[in-house]
């Protein structure tokens, strides 16, 4: 990788070559980077690069390539990799004086990020998020694509955060985007592992290939010496904290991890009005009241607060996280004429439906009215293990459709059924906004409504259309239908 040609390459790179993925998009004199996951279709991309004008080609050892090229090849170990140093030659990525924190894990991980936000920037920081509501920075906000963007989309962003005068960067690293490395080039002053709970089986295929994706933002990347914080209450999180014996544990439960240091917080009040905490770190002792409601996030506040630690706040600092109401689409309460408790929720896995459900049910809610339905061509194995969560918890199951995407919305219904079997009350309509008015009929004061997840999400996806659908404003207009 770093011979000769690949040298002068990166140094062309640096004064400003182009450098494509997509050969479509490829113009005469730039370079073409095949990436891994288009090495099947290698021969018909490379042709593509080629005859639109691609100056230099950069595949891995092993893919043919016709010996007749006009054009400068460079072979490399890892085309992920080798994007990610071309992506920092480019755009000066480690050049740029700003600091990096990387928050991984199943569920949280958006909660956690705006946490950190509103504390790091109280603090005086100037602040950029990447992640799954959008990607933003004073003075500039747009709806997030991607939970992580693209290797050069995502150093893109950093240079323009830099050029605004963002000092420190918060962002999302979903498994995904560490297993195909598109995180490659950058270096993190701190990661965190909110928890590990079952999703994107479909692409990991199981939970020990999941944890090893989510570990790489710990072992795999730049500066072995960043600040590391995981969840001790979770048994991923605290064989994480076995494996990185210097990473910073917080626990809820009073974990224990053999000689590692550790955030303790307990709880001192859990009800519909919010938290009440209280830490333990290194000898110190402080308290904090939040507007967040339920255990779940008494956790995201620990493990923001760990990251705080980490950057060098004190316990002094923490109270800004105090007036946080929360996270658009996580827990967002549904304002309506009628006085009804209506909450929006992100929660799309067996885990997260359980945290929210229970958070409303310690309230002290009569009833709990959950809608809920699981996406298309994702992991099916979800699909009646979050049927039993909602069944557990719920007294009243309305299942529908989330984004089924090119799957038949029954079909991945009668997936999700047969954990619904020992359901209290089950009512089902594939169409989303039909079971919304169905559940709001069934809505009297003193029950909650939660319809989970999309969350933030205003669109639903059908094939490869994305059709405008706000759960908040559906449940608004089903409020307004059904009870004038």
């Amino acid at each position: 990788m770093n011979g000769p040609r690949f040298n002068e390459l990166l140094a062309l790179v640096g004064r400003g070559l182009m450098v494509r993925t997509d050969s479509r998009k490829v113009l005469p004199g730039e370079v073409f980077v095949l990436m891994p996951s288009a090495v099947d279709k290698a021969a018909a991309y490379l042709a593509d690069a080629i005859a639109r004008g691609a100056s230099w080609i950069v595949v891995d050892q092993e893919t043919a390539v016709p010996g007749d090229l006009q054009v400068s090849l460079v072979r490399v170990e890892d085309p992920a990799e080798t994007l990610g140093e071309l992506a920092d030659a480019y755009f000066n990525t480690r050049e740029q004086a700003m600091q990096v924190v990387g928050i991984t894990g199943t569920n949280g991980k958006t909660t956690v990020s705006y946490l950190l936000e509103g504390l790091l920037s109280a603090c005086g920081r100037s602040v950029g998020v990447l992640g799954t509501v959008a990607y933003r920075w004073p003075g500039h906000s747009v709806d997030a694509s991607l939970t992580t963007p693209g290797c050069w989309r995502l150093h893109e962003l950093f240079a323009q955060m830099s050029a605004s005068g963002v000092d420190t960067v918060i962002m999302e690293a979903s498994s995904h985007a560490l297993h195909q490395k598109r995180v490659a080039g950058l270096e993190f002053d701190a990661a965190a592992l909110t928890n590990l709970t079952q999703d994107h089986l479909d692409y990991h295929h199981d939970f020990e290939t999941y944890y090893q994706a989510k570990r790489l933002l710990f072992g795999a990347y730049p500066r072995p010496d960043k600040h590391k914080a995981a969840n001790a209450d979770d048994p991923y999180g605290a064989r994480l904290l076995k494996e990185f014996p210097d990473a910073l544990g917080f626990t809820l439960d009073d974990a224990q991890s053999g000689d590692g240091p550790m955030l303790r917080g307990s709880l001192v009040e859990c009800t519909a009005t919010g938290l009440h905490l209280r830490m333990e770190w290194e000898g110190k002792c402080w308290s904090l009241k939040s507007g967040l409601v339920g255990r779940h996030n008494a956790s995201n506040l620990l493990a923001a607060q760990a990251v705080a630690l980490g950057l060098g706040l004190g316990p002094a600092d923490m109270q800004p996280l105090a007036p946080f109401t929360g996270v658009p689409g996580r827990l967002e309460r549904v304002s309506n004429s009628h006085g009804l408790d209506i909450f929006v929720d992100y929660a799309h896995t067996p885990d997260a439906l359980v945290n929210v459900q229970r958070a409303l049910r310690n309230a002290g809610f009569k009833r709990l009215i959950t809608v809920f339905g699981c996406g298309g061509d994702r992991d099916r194995t979800k699909r009646p293990l979050m049927g039993r969560a909602v069944a557990e918890l719920a007294d009243v199951c309305v299942l529908t459709s989330d984004n089924p995407r090119h799957e038949d919305p029954l079909a991945i219904m009668a997936d999700v059924r047969p954990g619904l079997e020992k359901a209290r009350s089950v009512i089902e309509d594939a169409d989303r906004y039909q079971a919304l008015l169905k559940a709001v009929a069934l809505l009297e004061p003193g029950d909650a409504l939660l319809v989970a997840g999309k969350g933030h999400e205003a669109y639903q996806q059908v094939g490869d259309v994305k059709h405008p659908f706000s759960d908040v404003e559906a449940v608004k207009r089903a409020v307004h239908e059904v009870k004038g």
